[in-house]
Formats: C-alpha cells, sequence, structure tokens
C-alpha cells in the first residue's frame, strides 16, 4: 500500500508532503500511523535542521476520515481513539523538537488538518487556501492542537468564530488575523516555501533553538525571570563556533558558513 506521506530530507531540510489528494489528504489511520513514524524518523535524524510540512493537490487536508466516522460496526469512541493514539503521539514530538517549522498551506484545510497547517513556526499560505473548523457541524470537538493554534495565533475571540460558526475563512482573512503569517499566489507557495525552510535549514542550529525555546516560554514568563533567560541564552551562543562564525563572516562581509 502506497503511503499517504512522503518524508525527504537533504541539505539539513525534512520536507514532509501529505501525498493523497485523490482523498483530500484525510486525517485517517494511515495517514495518522504514516505522520508519527515520519516525526519519529525526523527526531532520530541528527542531520535535521529545518521541518516544511505541506500537501499535494487542492487541499492541504480535509480533516478526519468522514467514512470511518460514519462505520456503524464499531463504536465511534473507538474509532476516533484509534485515530488520535498515533497522530497526537507524533504531534507531541514534533513540537518539542527544537529546528524551525514551516508549514505551507497549499489549499483548503479543515478539522484535524488545522494543528498540521498551523503548527509551524512560520505559516504560509496559497490564495486558494480556506480554513474552516467543522467539527460542531458534526457533533465533534477539535483535536490535534487546532484549537490551541488557533487560540494562541488569533485569539480567544477569532478561536470562537472558527470554531462555533464552522465559516471559512480566507487566506487574506486568516492573513489578516494572524493565522497564517504570508500569502503567495498558488504557483509561487512551493518555492517560496522551500526557499523559506532551506535558509532555516543553513542557519545556526543551536541558535535557533534558543530563539524558539524564548519565544515559546515567553507568555510564561514575568518580564524580570525573562530578563534572566535571555541573559543565560547570549551567554551560551557567545562560546559557539556559529557565533564566531557569524560574527566573522558579518565583519568580512560575506555569508557565514554554520556547523
Amino acid at each position: 500500500m502506497t503511503s499517504p506521506l512522503r518524508l525527504h530530507i537533504e541539505h539539513g531540510l525534512a520536507t514532509m508532503t501529505f501525498c493523497a489528494p485523490e482523498r483530500a489528504n484525510v486525517l485517517d489511520l494511515a495517514m495518522a500511523r504514516a505522520f508519527a513514524a515520519a516525526v519519529q524518523q525526523i527526531a532520530s535524524d541528527d542531520s535535521v535542521r529545518a521541518i516544511l510540512i505541506t500537501g499535494e493537490g487542492k487541499q492541504f487536508c480535509a480533516g478526519g476520515d468522514i467514512n470511518a466516522f460514519a462505520d456503524r460496526s464499531r463504536e465511534l469512541t473507538d474509532v476516533l481513539e484509534e485515530l488520535l493514539d498515533p497522530v497526537l503521539e507524533g504531534m507531541k514530538l514534533l513540537t518539542l523538537l527544537p529546528m524551525p517549522i514551516v508549514c505551507a498551506i497549499n489549499g483548503t484545510v479543515g478539522g484535524g488538518g488545522i494543528g498540521f497547517a498551523l503548527c509551524g513556526d512560520i505559516v504560509l499560505a496559497a490564495e486558494s487556501m480556506k480554513l474552516r473548523g467543522g467539527y460542531s457541524a458534526i457533533g465533534l470537538t477539535p483535536d490535534v492542537g487546532g484549537s490551541w493554534f488557533v487560540t494562541r495565533r488569533a485569539g480567544t475571540g477569532k478561536a470562537m468564530e472558527v470554531f462555533l460558526t464552522n465559516r471559512p475563512f480566507t487566506a487574506a482573512e486568516c492573513r489578516a488575523i494572524g493565522l497564517v503569517d504570508e500569502v503567495y499566489p498558488d504557483s509561487e507557495l512551493p518555492a517560496k516555501a522551500h526557499a523559506l525552510a532551506l535558509q532555516l535549514a543553513q542557519g545556526p542550529k543551536q541558535a535557533l533553538a534558543r530563539i524558539k525555546k524564548l519565544i515559546e516560554s515567553a507568555q510564561r514568563h514575568s518580564l524580570h525571570a525573562h530578563f534572566d533567560m535571555e541573559r543565560e541564552t547570549m551567554l551560551a551562543s557567545g562560546v559557539t563556533d556559529d557565533a564566531r562564525e557569524g560574527i566573522k563572516a558579518f565583519m568580512e562581509k560575506r555569508a557565514p558558513k554554520f556547523l
């Protein structure tokens, strides 16, 4: 059976591509297991310095497999549990990884696909992208971190609108409320996303990891506690070969070659 997810690792960049466009890259059990396996492979590969997540076709990920949910031969809770266990295992590990993550939303996204789409440190979207919650329309609730990512990026009010009304949000609307960071013409998105992710993969690995940690901790710390954390990470970064190379390259007016 062909995997619904393709993982390619080259030049320090791990690219995960949902590649079941004939099924709208739906989040079924096969996709959940393939996603978890891909994240595990990335986590065990020391060569990976950045991650790019995207999809093939006109939909990034349509969300959960409604056909499986409608299977009357099984309890719905059993189907949901079987699906959620591997995908959440993968998401938990992914969000603990220190390297930058770029998400490129190539088309419409809904349901569980929202978590995949918005888990990146930087999120890019195609002009054709639309986002729709959809859960309450079938009597269910958000999963795969979707409600957390939407709330963190757009605030409580917009998260309520996304998940209570289920109305579709266009790419321009998502950009305006902070759900995505940039919108590109459909034909330009793949190249733009790859170039950005590759740029991050070639950056100072330890410094980028420390920057991620600082930003993720900012909302949990008081300002003075954060001053101390910034001091510690700056001093730790200052003794690295990357810092010496970066400063030397700046003075010599050339591109740095980080380890």
